[in-house]
């Protein structure tokens, strides 16, 4: 059995009012169903072509025959499958209720939690607008609107509800959505499939590529109250690289940093499959890079718990240098080694010896003096257990 061909409904009607309203230039109408959306944009005098386009055969066919208009193109497409070019307004009614059978109604659900194909739709779109486009979008809170928001937030993009409707079981909203200035910047600089990876305390990290391999996009979290940390990175990093310390830097501006993408584990997770001799040129190799910043006088800090601060692939690298500075009391190898004198339990499983006193007597020796031979102290002591 085919799905019917979407009826205009109260969500429909609250698009078209915004879609009269903002619609500008080359328009997309994603889903377009009855077509109801493709005609309001293309009465609109701001709008110079439509592209209406259905994953429904049945609908397309609706549309020739009853919604013609020389504005419009209609065509067969699954999203963005057969669509080519960029759009100045992209407009999408999706299907956006959770799934409650087996086989899905695709005019009406979205997937099993609703907001499948809503998610599949926003990870493609930024490919297919311009620079000050916008999409308009209409959905429902069974869409669960914090997830629709922390995708669209997960794709830089940024969203200002212009309407929302209250009817027996659920909210409809419609949001006008653009591209974050950063996401602008990072597109002039031929960034391209930005997509979110990550996130810390402070920042964010998304992956993108970039000259053809792949790179990571460091941005401030919205919500820290850490001031000019992308700053101090962006300044630490640049002279961190020149000692061949970190991920390579590539460019910046005031909002995000960007930098070569490392692959690896992080040290826990790297310390539960690696052999012993691979462990011990991790930590030798920890050592000798936090060694490396305490004679430049720059603090790491979190050393005590670089959890997620070291990464091993073919490389030994250290991120996150938000937190740097200049100091006369560097203590990145003794806090690396309160980190290795907690984690003896799990060396010891490795076949790697340590003793907490032992490591206690040379972190303080190294404290008290700090130079080549205090430090050649615990190299040696780390190498032979």
């Amino acid at each position: 059995m085919t799905d019917p061909v979407y009826p205009p409904l109260e969500d429909s009607q609250m698009l078209q009012y915004q879609v009269e309203k903002h619609a500008f230039g080359k328009v997309l109408d994603m889903g377009t169903g009855s077509g109801v959306q493709a005609l309001s944009a293309a009465r609109n005098d701001n709008v110079t072509s439509v592209l209406a386009v259905d994953i429904s055969k049945k609908a397309i066919e609706h549309c020739k025959k009853n919604s013609q208009n020389s504005k419009i193109t209609y065509k067969l497409s699954d999203l963005f499958s057969k669509v080519e070019g960029k759009f100045d307004t992209i407009l999408f009614n999706p299907p956006y209720l959770p799934q409650d059978q087996k086989i899905r109604r695709r005019a009406l659900e979205g997937g099993k939690k609703g907001y499948e194909v809503i998610q599949e739709f926003l990870e493609e779109a930024n490919n297919y607008l311009t620079p000050d486009g916008i999409i308009l979008l209409v959905f429902s809170s069974l869409s669960h609107k914090e997830k629709v928001e922390d995708i669209l937030f997960s794709q830089m993009l940024e969203f200002e509800e212009l309407g929302s409707k209250h009817l027996f079981f659920e909210t409809l909203y419609v949001y006008l959505i653009k591209k974050s200035s950063i996401l602008k910047e990072l597109e002039k600089e031929e960034v391209t499939n930005i997509s979110y990876f990550t996130k810390g305390k402070r920042g964010v990290i998304y992956k993108g590529k970039y000259k053809g391999e792949i790179v990571c996009i460091k941005v401030k979290r919205k919500e820290s109250e850490a001031i000019e940390r992308i700053k101090t990175e962006i300044k630490f990093i640049q002279a961190l690289n020149r000692h061949g310390i970190g991920p390579t830097y590539l460019f910046s501006d005031e909002e995000f940093l960007v930098y070569r993408f490392i692959p690896g584990k992080y040290v826990e997770e790297f310390f539960e499959t690696a052999e012993k001799e691979k462990i011990r040129k991790v930590l030798l190799e920890v050592l000798k890079q936090c060694f490396i910043m305490d004679k430049l006088g720059i603090n790491k800090e979190e050393m005590h718990h670089p959890v997620k601060h070291v990464i091993i692939g073919k490389q030994i690298k250290l991120i996150d240098f938000e937190r740097c500075h200049y100091t006369e009391d560097p203590k990145n190898v003794s806090q690396f080694m309160q980190y290795i004198m907690m984690n003896i339990p799990i060396l010891k499983k490795k076949k790697i010896n340590l003793d907490a006193n032992k490591i206690i007597h040379l972190t303080k020796d190294y404290k008290n003096n700090i130079g080549e031979d205090s430090f050649a102290e615990i190299l040696k002591y780390i190498s032979n257990c």
